[in-house]
């Protein structure tokens, strides 16, 4: 299959790297075309203010762009500008491509710390959720066959925010045991793994949440850090404070009941891969290698 990759960031060359692996022809279309490493074929394009070039025999178009900022016009720029330059191209392009969209589970505005599937109405909690959610309107009014993936929290090689935090005494856990709110997250290699099985399974459903298989709560995932790493566990908060993004349990049924399975399925396994130095941080201008950045894209 011939695939184009809009937004080759981190998880954009990941997905293209697993898909040349299994002998596909990969594009990635990113501002810097350079930083898009072989056996992909970079091309520079801003998808900010520029139609994605598509090839008229393009099989497969994955969208997995990424704000620089939380800013909500740079969100804007990004993720519904970006999206509508990336569906001009396909469409004067004239081919038909599978359509593979990342989102964020950020649409979802929980607090109550209720189990959320596909079905669960969406609700924008914050300006930039609410541009998420425009986004997702453009997909629909455009191109209603296309699939749509609402990541949870991406954490992996160099995405080491809640360990720094942990190794540097800054955490806190949440002022009375049990208080803390629910987290989800995906492995950088698991996203990665399910976009390659959205872009190939037959007859796939409009919406995949695509998140590991453990919920957990904020407070059990810096003590199980504190212990991995050998550190004090880090002391209460004294006051209430909002830890997270709400407070939701996500549920990954219906990604798994298609086929795909985590190589991660909760934050143990995956923290100890990134804590052991597995995977390498793709596509960062200047830096090679693994390095530490924050964990997590805008989502739960």
């Amino acid at each position: 299959m011939d695939i184009v990759i809009a937004g080759c960031g981190d998880l954009g060359i990941e997905t293209g790297l697993r898909c040349t692996a299994a002998g596909h022809r990969v594009v990635g279309l990113r501002r810097r075309g350079d930083l898009v490493p072989a056996p992909l074929v970079g091309r520079s394009v801003d998808l900010r203010r520029e139609v994605a070039p598509i090839d008229p025999d393009t099989d497969v178009v994955v969208v997995a762009l990424a704000a620089g900022s939380r800013d909500v016009d740079e969100y804007r720029a990004t993720y519904v500008d970006g999206l509508r330059n990336v569906l001009d191209g396909i469409a004067a392009s004239g081919s038909h491509p599978r359509i593979v969209v990342v989102s964020s589970t950020a649409v979802y505005d929980v607090d109550d710390g209720g189990v959320l599937t596909e079905e669960t109405p969406t609700s924008a909690g914050t300006p930039t959720a609410g541009v998420l959610l425009e986004a997702e309107a453009l997909l629909r009014d455009r191109a209603p066959g296309a699939v749509l993936a609402r990541l949870s929290g991406i954490y992996g090689p160099g995405r080491e925010r809640l360990i720094d935090q942990v190794r540097g005494g800054t955490a806190r856990l949440a002022p009375v045991a049990g208080g803390s709110p629910h987290t989800n997250r995906i492995h950088r290699d698991d996203a990665a793994a399910a976009l390659v099985h959205l872009a190939s399974m037959d007859d796939p459903a409009p919406t995949y949440l695509v998140t590991d298989d453990e919920p957990a709560r904020l407070d059990d995932v810096y003590t199980f850090l504190a212990a991995e790493l050998g550190v004090a566990a880090p002391s209460r908060a004294e006051a209430a404070g909002r830890q997270g993004a709400g407070d939701k349990r996500l549920s990954n049924t219906r990604l798994r009941e298609s086929g795909w399975a985590p190589r991660f399925p909760s934050f143990r396994e995956g923290y100890r891969a990134v804590l052991a130095g597995e995977g390498t941080r793709h596509g960062e201008p200047g830096r090679t290698g693994k390095h530490r950045s924050a964990d997590g894209r805008p989502a739960a």
